[in-house]
């Protein structure tokens, strides 16, 4: 039988401005955590994880009012244990001093770059992957050798009791601390050395406004209207057992998820027949455990409410299940896919978040091209095509945060590439080298040559000898 997480403080009021002067003192007292600890520390992170995976799938589950303990053992425990396992991989090579060229001009003195932590890190976890975006971030600051505080959202709280628990079993709140409770009025504020937050471009301004207070750096993963394009070279089939797959896990809850897709014209019936065949076969059912519910009753009033805005304009609904469409008391909506999608329909005017993939028709790549210059820059791309001219146009004329070729969502889970979003879509990045490097100030460090034979000759008072040094200067190329 699982045990009972052990309970936060009754009252939160003040504990997050307690537990950051306490990582500061431990900072300023210790602001340089060796190497060998950081790889204990992600180590017994890991097999936090690895030894509790059944409470925290069902803690996530109970959050949601019901979520598939698979989904959240592939999509966020094995994630994080794989994520934590590479970062202890590769960590004493990117903590290494990085030796830097010397300009000529300074001949016999040393250039050398340290990564070195910033400090405390802030970070701002949502509800749609509670653990994966807690510990995605966790495990970039704490190989960079800060200390951190973790506020989780507040319909994440049985999992937040449930990591405060597990962490400050095993670690002093000087080092690592979730706060369960806390308000973002009491967090964000707080002189944080670098925060990073995860949700919604509107939070994502608040969060950055409140943070300019304090002149606290931030990354931003903020989400937003992903593409996909299916190209006329790619089997239909594969394309929709690939994207119905990245859309609708997590009941299309996800960040990166397919926000409405891209079919030549010719297609689309095609497309529409081998996703009825393809959707039964994964859930025979939505009140099956496999599928997930939304995460709250106004979430999925706002995707029916949608649903019934795009039917009113036009749209063809087309239901991938057979039965019910919605179950109000479980949350959930049958995964469907809407066709005839215009702009001024709720689905296409902001990020879905929900099982309802929009499809657009196109005869011409360019079309796809100019539709997603004309909107915001999203978090991800996906683009179907074996054709590399194809591949290459698209990563050349398109701005995402990242791009996905042939494959949905995978990206994200590929622990050498980096994570981020760009304009609207977010700012900064995590995970590899990349997310070290977010966390960690690249301190520049100089060594004058005992012999400084350059400097006295550019000494005051000028004259003929420094004319003489300049024009050499200038005219060559000495490096």
């Amino acid at each position: 039988m699982n045990q009972k997480p052990e309970a936060p403080p009754d009252d939160s009021t003040g504990i997050a401005r307690e537990i950051f002067e306490r990582q500061r003192a431990a900072y300023l007292k210790r602001p340089y955590i060796p190497l060998e600890e950081r790889l204990q520390t992600l180590k017994m992170l890991e097999q936090i994880l690895v030894d509790n995976q059944d409470r925290i799938a069902d803690a996530i589950s109970e959050d949601f009012g019901h979520r598939s303990v698979h989904e959240t053992k592939i999509l966020e425990i094995y994630p994080s244990v794989s994520g934590l396992r590479y970062t202890r991989r590769k960590l004493k090579k990117w903590a290494g001093a990085q030796r830097r060229h010397v300009a000529i001009t300074f001949t016999g003195a040393r250039n050398r770059v340290i990564p070195q932590p910033k400090g405390i890190v802030g970070i701002i976890a949502p509800w749609n992957y509670p653990l994966f975006l807690v510990i995605g971030p966790l495990t970039s600051a704490l190989a960079a050798g800060n200390r951190c505080m973790v506020k989780m959202a507040s319909n994440s709280q049985t999992l937040c009791t449930l990591l405060y628990s597990l962490f400050s079993t095993a670690f002093n709140d000087d080092l690592l601390a979730v706060l369960p409770g806390v308000p973002a009025g009491e967090f964000t504020p707080l002189p944080f050395d670098h925060i990073i937050f995860t949700g919604s471009p509107s939070s994502g301004r608040a969060v950055m406004k409140t943070a300019a207070e304090n002149l606290t750096p931030v990354t931003l993963e903020l989400g937003g209207k992903s593409p996909a394009i299916v190209c006329a070279d790619f089997d239909i089939r594969k394309a929709a057992e690939r994207i119905l797959y990245g859309k609708f896990i997590n009941a299309g809850q996800t960040c990166i998820a397919p926000d409405y897709l891209f079919v030549p014209e010719t297609k689309i019936d095609e497309f529409l027949e081998v996703s009825k065949q393809i959707m039964p076969l994964r859930y025979n059912e939505i009140a099956s455990d496999d599928y997930t519910s939304l995460a709250d009753k106004e979430s999925f009033n706002r995707i029916i409410e949608a649903v019934d805005d795009a039917r009113m304009k036009g749209a063809t609904l087309v239901n991938l299940i057979s039965g019910r469409e919605a179950i109000e008391g479980l949350r959930k909506i049958e995964p469907t896919i809407a066709v005839g999608v215009t702009d001024d329909m709720k689905l296409m005017q902001r990020e879905i978040f929900g099982p309802v993939l929009p499809v657009k028709s196109y005869s011409r790549i360019d079309e796809c091209i100019e539709y997603i210059n004309a909107h915001e820059r999203p978090l991800a791309l996906y683009l179907f095509t074996k054709n590399r001219n194809l591949q290459e146009r698209i990563l050349m004329y398109t701005m995402s945060g990242g791009l996905c070729i042939n494959d949905t969502t995978v990206h994200m889970a590929q622990h050498d590439l980096p994570f981020g979003g760009i304009g609207m879509s977010g700012m900064g990045q995590y995970h590899a080298y990349e997310g070290f490097l977010e966390f960690s100030k690249l301190r520049p460090v100089f060594v004058q040559s005992p012999i400084p034979w350059s400097a006295p000759l550019v000494y005051p008072p000028y004259g003929k000898i420094f004319n003489t040094l300049y024009s050499l200067l200038i005219k060559y190329r000495w490096f």
